[in-house]
């Protein structure tokens, strides 16, 4: 390369995002591609997946397991700054293994999974590279995210995804087709699923409903929903939101991705039953934690 990260530091200090192996030619210092042809560019979260219910774990206790990586790492890096401290947030980026933001004392590290296990060599590199750019930092950065290329999830191997559309008291592709029709000229692409139906720990403090994967173009239900006493229409309304995502744009605005724009709310409140669906979410959301 040409062009030095201590050269190129002082026009990216703010943010600084470093990508994964095999860049393209035309990037340099600190932006390395993971894949030529990968997916979308970014250095936010939403690559795999958004929502305002959030995303279906895809196993037991999925989410604690990666709130717990995420607590541990955020822990062990605190060790290695001399001033501030940091705020971790990991991602399945297809492309964008890490980058740094700092502001008001705190350094905001979104870093892929694969560095919740980093070997302490790296966080302290990770530190370096976020405090003073240090070129020797970011080349063992580099190192590490080469040897761990396995780990990033390709867009030409997606995960299978067993499809179950047909729940013991709603059919989801039933739903899903009769709101395409009314409220999307049949434009809407996604596949629709109920989320993996696995025990779940009792007594949470709260409880993600649905989500919509950027990648699989896959909406994924909760089971807790296919219940008898949920009614159908708030059943499609957790869809018709998901369904929204498809058509509606996630601007990045001072450096953080909006999911739910203006634009997106309204869209949303358009639905028919959007006032008896909230109402029954406050008054019922209980229950479902309880499931």
């Amino acid at each position: 390369m040409q062009t030095s990260l201590h050269d190129l530091a002082a026009s990216i200090a703010e943010r600084m995002p470093m990508k994964g192996p095999r860049a393209a030619a035309a990037n340099v210092a600190a932006t390395f591609d993971a894949d030529a042809q990968g997916g979308s560019v970014s250095d936010d979260f939403d690559d795999v997946e958004v929502d305002a219910f959030d995303a279906v774990d895809d196993g037991p206790d999925a989410a604690e397991d990666r709130e717990r990586l995420r607590e541990s790492l955020q822990s062990r890096l605190a060790a290695y700054l001399s001033a501030g401290r940091p705020r971790v947030i990991l991602t399945d980026n297809l492309r964008t293994m890490l980058s740094v933001k700092k502001g008001q004392g705190v350094f905001t590290f979104r870093v892929h999974h694969m560095f919740a296990e980093a070997p302490p060599v790296v966080l302290r590199s990770l530190a370096r590279y976020a405090e003073r750019h240090d070129r020797e930092a970011a080349a063992v950065l580099r190192a590490f995210i080469d040897g761990n290329e396995e780990r990033i999830r390709r867009p030409s191997q997606p995960r299978t995804v067993a499809i179950d559309v047909e729940g013991a008291h709603h059919d989801l592709q039933g739903i899903f087709d009769e709101l395409n029709v009314a409220y999307f000229a049949s434009g809407i692409q996604a596949r629709i699923t109920w989320g993996p139906r696995t025990r779940r720990r009792r007594g949470r403090g709260s409880i993600k409903l649905g989500s919509y994967s950027v990648d699989e173009a896959l909406i994924r239900i909760h089971p807790v929903l296919d219940a008898i006493d949920v009614p159908r229409f708030f059943v499609a309304w957790i869809v018709y939101h998901e369904m929204l995502h498809e058509v509606h744009d996630m601007p990045i605005v001072d450096g953080r991705r909006i999911y739910h724009t203006p634009e997106f709310r309204r869209a949303e409140a358009r639905y028919e039953h959007y006032v008896e669906s909230v109402l029954w979410e406050r008054t019922n959301l209980h229950k479902l934690l309880d499931r």
